[in-house]
């Protein structure tokens, strides 16, 4: 058996509390208990069972499961051929969202993955981590980003629970829009990026948020600009580079339009 345990850091959109391996002995066991953060095993051969909100799941080799915070779980190793499965334990501000993006949530706490040793190799690494004296805490937070982003990225379907997928469609699109409203960005490249056709994406946009994906990225920037310009360090070009105007006269009409006032005149206001 191997467990790491690094320090706890608050505030940061993930952190590994701790991760190991172990080839458990036939029948082994833990719990009835809870836990204070995430904490997800991947069986890496024989089987086991996962006791969870009533519900039994008989689990093997390339399966998964997930414990929540707070929630009362048991597992235990089969006696005739008990599993060996390595595990990561976490919590974050954006932890439980990249669960739900990967599929995983109280409800639906089970996974596989059998599409190679890309997920084996990650829980390894984590484990190789930490022997850098200096450097593992962070090689750790890159390990598991690559662990969940390989998750969402091999999940049957993006979508939350009881999220349609025009609304994946929509969310992916306000995510890329924040990402990167600092760029010369376009309603193009931004159906591109999600693998849609353009007039289908201004479709949904309407349909859901009743304005235009143009109309969104434009109101967005202007509200960035809003918050900049509360700092008095930043010119007005400087805010208007910030998000994503090279031409600071073509900023300043874009801003009247929609505040209804110049940028000079907000600035003086607010």
């Amino acid at each position: 058996m191997y467990d790491f345990h690094t320090n706890l850091r608050e505030g940061i959109d993930l952190c590994v509390y701790h991760c190991g391996m172990e080839e458990c002995e036939p029948g082994h066991s833990y719990g009835p208990a809870v836990r204070d953060h995430f904490l997800i095993h991947y069986i890496l051969d024989g089987q086991g069972k996962f006791h969870i909100d009533g519900k039994v799941y008989t689990l093997h080799k390339n399966q998964g499961f997930l414990i929540c915070p707070d929630i009362v779980t048991y597992y235990e190793a089969d006696r005739e051929n008990p599993w060996t499965y390595t595990w990561v334990g976490f919590q974050g501000i954006k932890a439980e969202m990249y669960l739900k993006y990967a599929g995983l949530t109280r409800e639906n706490p089970i996974f596989t993955y059998d599409k190679g040793d890309y997920v084996k190799e990650c829980f390894s690494k984590m484990i190789d981590a930490s022997k850098l004296k200096r450097g593992g805490e962070i090689r750790l937070q890159g390990l598991l980003y690559l662990f969940l982003s390989e998750l969402i990225e091999t999940a049957d379907g993006y979508a939350e629970a009881g999220e349609k997928q025009q609304e994946v469609y929509i969310r992916k699109a306000i995510q890329y829009i924040e990402m990167n409203y600092s760029r010369d960005i376009s309603v193009m490249e931004l159906a591109r990026h999600i693998g849609l056709d353009r007039s289908y994406l201004c479709s949904l946009f309407k349909e859901y948020l009743k304005v235009s994906p143009r109309e969104y990225l434009i109101k967005y920037r202007m509200d960035k600009a809003c918050d900049l310009m509360k700092n008095p360090s930043l010119s007005i070009s400087d805010v208007a580079r910030s998000v994503g105007y090279s031409d600071p006269l073509g900023f300043s009409k874009m801003f009247k339009k929609v505040k209804g006032c110049s940028p000079k005149k907000y600035r003086r206001r607010y």
